[in-house]
């Protein structure tokens, strides 16, 4: 291995976005993630988008975990906009500090954020009633295509 590829893991490890744009994509992260939880509904070559419900106390959270490219670091909490279906439809997210952890085993950068959810909205979902999901957080958005219908 050159100097220069492990000077590039070193500083990808480390969290340099750029660093770790230099280094070779790995497309077949989901044998190496598998201990995300809930149902992957999303994904494209910028990331992944793995899902679950949680309900509290008649209150219904959208628990997601977003796999991507792109280091996510934001005090103002993030939106997701499904997409192509009947009728678009925008969740806010509950979690308003959302920070990326960088993964050696993905070499992607994981995000966990909360959103409000109501049951019209799982609905659409579990319908597969979207074809494209947008993360919008600060000036930066992923766009992703539906993977699966959620169960």
């Amino acid at each position: 291995m050159s100097i220069f590829k492990k000077l590039n893991k070193l500083l990808a490890s480390m969290g340099s976005s750029k660093a770790m744009e230099r280094l070779p994509v790995d497309t077949d992260i989901d044998k190496k993630t598998l201990n995300i939880g809930g149902d992957k509904i999303a994904e494209s070559k910028e990331g992944q988008l793995w899902v679950g419900i949680q309900e509290l106390t008649g209150y219904y959270f959208l628990e997601t975990t977003i796999v991507s490219i792109l280091n996510i670091k934001t005090f103002d909490g993030a939106t997701l906009l499904f997409k192509g279906g009947k009728e678009n439809f925008e969740l806010k997210s509950d979690t308003q500090e959302i920070k990326s952890e960088f993964s050696n085993i993905s070499n992607r950068f994981i995000a966990q954020a909360s959103f409000d959810i109501t049951k019209d909205e799982i609905n659409k979902m579990i319908k597969g009633d979207f074809t494209e999901v947008e993360i919008k957080f600060k000036k930066k958005s992923i766009l992703l295509n539906r993977a699966v219908v959620v169960k």
